[in-house]
C-alpha cells in the first residue's frame, strides 16, 4: 500500500527538517495534530497501552543488549498482532440522556480487515494469505515470552547468564491450559512497587566538602541550609556558586539532625560515619 500522508503529533522527533523534506520528495502530505489536544491521536497513542506497554511491561529499559531484544520483540509480536489478534471497532455511538449506546462489528484481526478491504489487489490478497498460512501463532507467542523474559531480566538487573533454561515449545503449549490459574503469565508484567532503593543513583555533590558541612553543623547546629550554602560558595563558587543544590543540601542537614537526635537519645550507634552520604539510618526521627 503506498503512503499518502503522515499525521504526527508535535514532537521535535516528527516535526523537524529531515522529515519535512522527506516527505515532500517522496510525495507524502505531512500534517501534524493540533497542539495541546491530545485526542487528536487517540486512536495511535491507544496503541501503547493495549500492545506496547503489555508486551514490553514498565520496567527500566537502556543499552544496546535492551535495544536488541525490543527489536526482536517488536518483529515477532508484529506478525502476532496482525494475523492472530483480533480486535473490536466501534460501529455506531448514539446517546440518549444519559445513557449511551454503543453497537461494534465483528472483532476481526487486522489482516483480515486488510483483506476485505476493496482497495485490496488479487495479488497482495494471495501474498498476505500465504504468508499467514506460513505462521504458527503458538511458536510466535513462544518466542515473545522468551524475549520478554530477557527484557524481564535487564530491567531487574538480573545476570543474564543465571537465567533460567529455555522451555520447549511444546511444553509451553501444555501450560497455557493451566496458566490462568495463577494469575499473569507475562515475565514483563507489572510488578508490585518494591520497596525503597538503597543506593545512590546520581554522584553525590557534596562529597568534596562533606568535612566542612559537618563543622559548620557541629560549630553551630542551628545553621539554617542557606547559611551554609553561602559558606560553600565561598570556599568552592565554582560548584556551587549558583546554589542549585540547596533542596539536596537541606535533606543532607535533616538527615545529620535526625543523626544527632538519635545519639541524643539512644547513645552511640554503629552506624558508619559516612552512612548518611546514601540513606538515612532505620529507625531515624522526623526532625
Amino acid at each position: 500500500m503506498p503512503l499518502l500522508g503522515l499525521d504526527t503529533d508535535n514532537d521535535s522527533a516528527f516535526m523537524n527538517e529531515t522529515v519535512v523534506e522527506f516527505c515532500k520528495d517522496s510525495g507524502i502530505e505531512l500534517t501534524r495534530s493540533r497542539a495541546y489536544k491530545k485526542n487528536d491521536q487517540a486512536w495511535v497513542e491507544q496503541k501503547n497501552g493495549s500492545i506496547v506497554r503489555r508486551l514490553v511491561g514498565y520496567g527500566r529499559l537502556s543499552g544496546h543488549n535492551a535495544l536488541a531484544a525490543l527489536t526482536e520483540l517488536y518483529a515477532v509480536s508484529r506478525l502476532y498482532v496482525n494475523f492472530f489478534q483480533p480486535s473490536f471497532k466501534l460501529k455506531s455511538k448514539v446517546r440518549e440522556g444519559a445513557k449511551v449506546t454503543k453497537t461494534y462489528h465483528m472483532p476481526m484481526t487486522p489482516c483480515d480487515r486488510l483483506l476485505a478491504s476493496p482497495l485490496m489487489n488479487d495479488a497482495a490478497r494471495e501474498k498476505l494469505r500465504q504468508q499467514r498460512a506460513t505462521l504458527d501463532p503458538g511458536q510466535l507467542l513462544h518466542d515473545i515470552r522468551l524475549i520478554q523474559q530477557r527484557l524481564a531480566e535487564l530491567s531487574s538487573r538480573n545476570d543474564l547468564s543465571a537465567s533460567e533454561p529455555a522451555q520447549d515449545v511444546e511444553d509451553f503449549l501444555k501450560g497455557l491450559t493451566t496458566a490462568w490459574q495463577a494469575g499473569e503469565v507475562r515475565p514483563t508484567h507489572r510488578k508490585p512497587a518494591a520497596g525503597k532503593r538503597q543506593w545512590r543513583t546520581r554522584v553525590d555533590p557534596f562529597e568534596q566538602v562533606q568535612t566542612l558541612i559537618h563543622q559548620l553543623l557541629e560549630s553551630n547546629p542551628s545553621l539554617e541550609a542557606k547559611q551554609i550554602m553561602a559558606e560553600l560558595a565561598k570556599a568552592v563558587p565554582d560548584l556551587y556558586g549558583s546554589k542549585s543544590q540547596l533542596r539536596t543540601l537541606q535533606r543532607r542537614i535533616k538527615i545529620w539532625r535526625n543523626e544527632q537526635a538519635k545519639k541524643m537519645i539512644f547513645g552511640e550507634t554503629n552506624a558508619e560515619p559516612n552512612d548518611h552520604a546514601t540513606k538515612a539510618p532505620e529507625g531515624a526521627l522526623v526532625a
